[in-house]
């Protein structure tokens, strides 16, 4: 159980405009973020249920202490960029994507957004709902995302191809394995170009060969000036698809550079025990 702690009043999600004069390589910024922070306020003891925690709340014997997911963020994001984030759980990966996504707000510093839309795969099952069927799933997520039917019905096919799902796009999404929702989630999230795509870690549940689908279907953004977000564990798959990286350690940026340079950092600290653990344990 948390409670955000209330914003400070610099703080701001703007869809920014083209500004006159701006240079080509500012116009390419499509995200910044500026000192941005993120605290949350927690019990500072484990509560059994949801109704022990509200009768304790009642009785004001409560006593909260202040979480920090992430600290001073300073991060810029240009067109076609794909953006690997790295870290051990706890250390504020999701919590950034979340931020970017609009699904929080920060405590204090600035989230500045330049088009739209923002295509979220934060989750599995995000968006869907399982007693409908993966078609009807299709046509929910894709309206939640901002597309009419026309368009949807345009596109829908391909988004089954994609999910290699024909045979079972009628049946109840209760009755889908992890890595077909997976499957479905990933097609509908990417079968139009957005602005930015979040990816949070959904990849690592998928068989390899679907895996190698979805980087390709990733490049081929990266191609057309799509910006990727991409939280990834498997060190491997960020050395590969992303251009860029970044090693966010306790809600901080450690390390920024190329894939490579920073999955060599980040695995050297864990190898050597000197990765930090985040004190909160509900970030990931």
């Amino acid at each position: 159980m948390r409670e955000a702690v209330p914003y400070a009043q610099e703080t701001s999600f703007i869809g920014a405009p083209y500004l006159p004069g701006e240079t080509e390589r500012a116009r390419d910024i499509v995200l910044r973020l500026e000192r941005v922070s993120l605290r949350y306020r927690l019990p500072n003891e484990r509560l059994s249920s949801f109704k022990e925690y509200a009768i304790r709340r009642l009785q004001g014997r409560v006593r909260w202490v202040d979480v920090s997911a992430l600290r001073d963020i300073e991060l810029t994001v240009r067109r076609g960029d794909v953006l690997g984030i790295i870290g051990r759980n706890g250390s504020g990966k999701s919590s950034l994507l979340r931020l970017v996504a609009g699904v929080l707000r920060p405590t204090s510093g600035r989230v500045w957004l330049k088009g739209w839309p923002v295509s979220p795969l934060l989750e599995i099952g995000a968006g869907f709902h399982t007693d409908l069927t993966g078609r009807e799933n299709v046509y929910l997520n894709a309206t939640l995302l901002g597309h009419p039917k026309k368009v949807i019905d345009k596109r829908f096919n391909e988004i089954v191809r994609f999910a290699e799902l024909a045979e079972v796009i009628d049946a109840p999404l209760r009755t889908y394995s992890t890595g077909m929702m997976m499957r479905l989630g990933f097609a509908v999230a990417t079968a139009w170009d957005p602005t930015i795509l979040l990816v949070d870690e959904v990849l690592a549940v998928g068989d390899e060969a679907f895996q190698v689908k979805c980087g390709a279907r990733i490049n081929s953004f990266r191609e057309r000036g799509v910006t990727v977000l991409l939280v990834s564990h498997d060190l491997s798959l960020v050395r590969t698809l992303c251009s860029r990286a970044i090693w966010l350690d306790a809600g901080s940026i450690r390390a920024a550079g190329s894939p490579d340079e920073v999955a060599d950092l980040y695995h050297t600290a864990v190898t050597a025990g000197a990765v930090a653990d985040s004190l909160d344990a509900g970030t990931r």
